[in-house]
C-alpha cells in the first residue's frame, strides 16, 4: 500500500512533467514550442518551398514558353517570400531553424500518409520531387522539359496543399492559419492552371496524391 506521505511528491512529479511538455509545445508566452504542430509546419514547409523554388529556377533558365516563364517567375517570388515568413516565425519563436525531429513528425496521427501516392515513410515530405526527377529536369530540353517540370510542380503542389490542411486541422494561430489558407487557395489555382497548360501539350498530371473530395 502505498504511503499517504509519497502522495504530495508524486503530484508535484507529474505537475512538472506537464509543465515541461507544455513548454515543448507552446513556448514561454503562448508562443509555438519546438515540438508544436506551427514549429513544425514552418520547417518543413520551408524546406518543401525551397524545392519548388529550385525546380522554377531551373524550368525558367531553359528559357520555356513565356506562359511558363510567368509560372516559373511567380513560383520564385511567392514561395521564397513565404519561406522568409516562416524562418523568420521561428526566429520570433525563439526556436531553431533545424530539428532532431523527422520531417513531418508534426503530423503523426493525424491522417498522413493516408491518401493514395502520398509519403507513407516517416520523414518524407508529400509531393517532393526524388533527386532522380530533379536531374531528369536538369537535362530535359524544350516541351519535355516543360511537361516534366508540369507534372513534378502539379504534384509538389498538392503536397503543400496536403501540409498547409494538416496544419488547419491543428491549430488556431492566426498568422499560421492565415499563410495556411493562402497556401491551399494559390496553389489549388495553380494546379489548375497547369494542369491546362499539361492539355496544350497533350499531357497529363501524375496521379495525384490528394484525397478526392
Amino acid at each position: 500500500m502505498e504511503k499517504p506521505a509519497r502522495r504530495p511528491l508524486l503530484i508535484v512529479c507529474g505537475v512538472l512533467v506537464l509543465a515541461a511538455a507544455a513548454f515543448l509545445l507552446f513556448g514561454r508566452d503562448g508562443t509555438p514550442g519546438d515540438t508544436s504542430a506551427e514549429a513544425g509546419f514552418a520547417r518543413d514547409m520551408a524546406t518543401h518551398h525551397a524545392q519548388a523554388v529550385d525546380m522554377a529556377f531551373t524550368i525558367r533558365d531553359k528559357d520555356p514558353a513565356r506562359e511558363i516563364r510567368s509560372l516559373a517567375f511567380d513560383i520564385i517570388n511567392t514561395q521564397a517570400n513565404q519561406r522568409g515568413m516562416f524562418q523568420g516565425w521561428l526566429q520570433q519563436w525563439g526556436l531553431n531553424q533545424a530539428t532532431d525531429q523527422p520531417a513531418m513528425a508534426w503530423m503523426s496521427g493525424h491522417g498522413h500518409g493516408a491518401t493514395p501516392g502520398a509519403a507513407a515513410t516517416p520523414g518524407v515530405m508529400p509531393g517532393m520531387a526524388t533527386p532522380e526527377e530533379l536531374a531528369r529536369l536538369r537535362e530535359a530540353r524544350g516541351t519535355q522539359a516543360e511537361v516534366l517540370f508540369l507534372q513534378l510542380m502539379i504534384r509538389h503542389h498538392e503536397g503543400g496543399v496536403e501540409m498547409a490542411e494538416g496544419l488547419l486541422k491543428l491549430s488556431t494561430r492566426n498568422e499560421v492559419v492565415s499563410m495556411a489558407r493562402k497556401i491551399v487557395d494559390g496553389q489549388s489555382g495553380e494546379i489548375k492552371l497547369m494542369t491546362e497548360l499539361l492539355a496544350q501539350r497533350g499531357a497529363q498530371p501524375l496521379p495525384s496524391i490528394l484525397k478526392p473530395q
